[in-house]
């Protein structure tokens, strides 16, 4: 018998999921490359000869209890369903079962489009985590930070909700409102949201350049076509300007498909591992290596990263870690270094079960560990301070020596030019990419100045 297996790469069962079509299956990719792939089911003869068949009968009997003297009547349906939901749920924050609304909702997630919030989250200690929320999505335009706890949805608290419960709550007609309370981070008292919910198109790829020279390139999250889509916005910097410098955006960025992330690595690294995956099956264990020339020729790289940055951005930083290819630049990751597998099951209904720990080239796992930035840079707001118009210079001074390389040269020649209102903006906007910015340029230089061979 055949089983369809797909393989997801994402922070937790969330209100944003990434997967892919059946269309996009590359033959060089391994199984869990995210894609639905057939694969043989385990023949039921390997399965454990000896079964616990004391604790079954207690089963057995707490089933009957249950269904027999509950306060209210319950369908044995509805009970079966329960139990499997809290197997799953008491393995780890990322198993789960999903009933037929919940498949499909994943199935129709894996395009990007979807009506919602956009945000990805996950329980702890029974509330609503936020582990980031999607570019210009309601989430993200609220102010809704990684980090914030969600307490309440429509005045009805998530205590006592599971996860798909929540989810569910929070999708909805693309129009309506929906209100929520959200403790931020470092906070005491919470504060009540109105959000109203849109149709989520995710972009997973913008780029553009920050200065002539220095692009930037933002991966929202990892979608089936990311990695084609990285390959054509480089070509697009390469076309509008010289790429000497190049700025990888990863900030809250939750994840997606496994063969997206390895896709996007092999833009930028020429040969090697990029990430290997280890479990229990054998199918588990699998080995992703570069097959692709370095789009960039080898450009000065910085990766931005912070706790909202997880599983499937992690790979991608991890790796252009390992090789050396790029400085990472910013906080601690959120450390999902775990691989769920999709199993369907009868009457459209499925279990996600995580199935293998993945590890960078290094042979580091990331599973509650993160990535740890090269160089720490914690968010934080500047405030410019202007120079004194009274300082006096050198040029200022009375009968002062000429200089005879500048002599007939303009001002604008002979001067070194001021920082630009732009990057000023930036540094004051965005001080995490400005100190990017600032560290390319400095790379770049240093390039030239080293002699080569």
């Amino acid at each position: 018998m055949k089983r369809l297996l797909v393989v997801l790469l994402t922070a937790s069962m969330s209100a944003v999921f990434a997967e892919e079509t059946p269309e996009a299956v590359d033959q060089k990719a391994a199984p869990e490359a995210a894609v639905e792939v057939t694969q043989d089911a385990t023949p039921q003869e390997e399965l454990p000869a000896r079964l616990p068949l004391n604790e079954l009968r207690v089963f057995a009997e707490a089933f009957n209890r249950i269904s027999s003297a509950y306060v209210e009547e319950i369908d044995d349906r509805t009970l079966l369903e329960n139990a499997i939901r809290g197997m799953l749920s008491q393995l780890d924050p990322h198993s789960a079962y999903l009933d037929a609304d919940s498949f499909t909702d994943l199935q129709e997630s894996t395009t990007g489009n979807y009506g919602g919030l956009g945000i990805e989250i996950g329980m702890e200690d029974g509330f609503v985590r936020v582990i980031s929320p999607m570019d210009d999505t309601p989430a993200s335009k609220a102010g809704i930070e990684s980090g914030d706890l969600i307490v309440q949805l429509d005045g009805t608290p998530v205590k006592g909700m599971n996860l798909s419960e929540a989810i569910e709550v929070m999708r909805g007609e693309p129009g309506s409102d929906i209100k929520i309370m959200v403790v931020k981070r470092g906070e005491s008292s919470p504060t009540e949201l109105t959000l109203t919910r849109e149709i989520i198109k995710v972009a997973s790829v913008r780029q553009r350049y920050l200065e002539e020279g220095y692009g930037y390139l933002r991966i929202a999250q990892f979608q089936s076509g990311t990695g084609a889509e990285v390959e054509k916005a480089i070509i697009q910097l390469k076309d509008e300007g010289d790429l000497e410098g190049l700025v990888i955006d990863l900030r809250n960025n939750p994840g997606g498909v496994l063969q997206a992330a390895v896709e996007v690595s092999d833009v930028f690294i020429s040969d090697g591992l990029i990430v290997y995956t280890m479990g229990r099956m054998n199918e588990a264990e699998l080995r992703y290596s570069a097959t692709s020339p370095d789009a960039t020729n080898g450009v000065p790289i910085v990766v931005l990263v912070n706790e909202g940055t997880a599983s499937a951005s992690e790979i991608v930083a991890g790796a252009l870690q390992d090789h050396g290819r790029a400085v990472v630049m910013g906080t601690n990751t959120f450390g999902k270094g775990s691989v769920q597998t999709i199993l369907p099951l009868n009457n459209e209904k499925a279990i996600k079960l995580t199935t293998a720990r993945y590890y960078t080239p290094n042979g580091n796992s990331i599973q509650a560990a993160g990535i740890k930035p090269d160089i720490w840079v914690d968010r934080s707001k500047v405030t410019p301070i202007d120079g004194s118009p009274w300082r006096v210079k050198e040029k200022d001074l009375s009968r002062h020596l000429s200089n005879a390389s500048t002599e007939g040269a303009s001002t604008e020649e002979g001067e070194a030019k001021p920082e630009p209102a732009e990057r000023m903006a930036l540094a004051t906007r965005d001080y995490q990419l400005n100190e990017a910015l600032t560290l390319l340029k400095g790379l770049n230089i240093l390039s030239k100045t080293i002699p080569k061979g």
